[in-house]
């Protein structure tokens, strides 16, 4: 049913728990696994030192990125274990811009995200990425809540 499966992840524990789903979608016929973690470029630009303090943005986002391979890197290795092919990317953009577009590239079958739980209230206020993606996406939207 879902044979390639789009896994965008923040590293954080509700992204923890849709992984723990996804494994169990491996005996419902699911073959592929695209893991997906974006270093979202508005934080980045969020970035600047105390008065009179210099930050090297160059050295921030390597550091950044590094921990963020390391992290990805223990995902795929988790998916492979369970017996997934797995595709690894890492991007820089906003994060439910890049979901809705490597959806379409990879043509998954299903999108597996976590969701943090916000109120309704927060969400109109600060809109949320698994709501973003759940509203424009154009493949199936499992959402996996705290």
């Amino acid at each position: 049913m879902f044979e390639k499966i789009l896994y965008p992840t923040d590293f954080s524990d509700v992204s923890k728990k849709a992984l723990d789903y996804i494994k169990q979608l491996k005996d419902a016929g699911t073959k592929e696994v695209v893991a997906l973690h974006t270093l979202d470029i508005r934080e980045i630009a969020g970035l600047f030192g105390d008065e009179g303090t210099y930050v090297n943005v160059e050295e921030v986002k390597k550091k950044w990125e590094q921990g963020a391979k390391k992290k990805i890197k223990a995902v795929e290795t988790q998916l492979k274990k369970s017996g997934f092919k797995v595709k690894v990317r890492l991007e820089r953009g906003i994060p439910f811009k890049d979901i809705l577009r490597v959806e379409q590239e990879e043509n998954v079958s299903v999108v597996v995200i976590g969701s943090h739980g916000k109120s309704c209230v927060e969400e109109m206020l600060l809109g949320s990425c698994s709501e973003k993606v759940i509203r424009k996406s154009t493949k199936p939207v499992l959402v996996v809540r705290r």
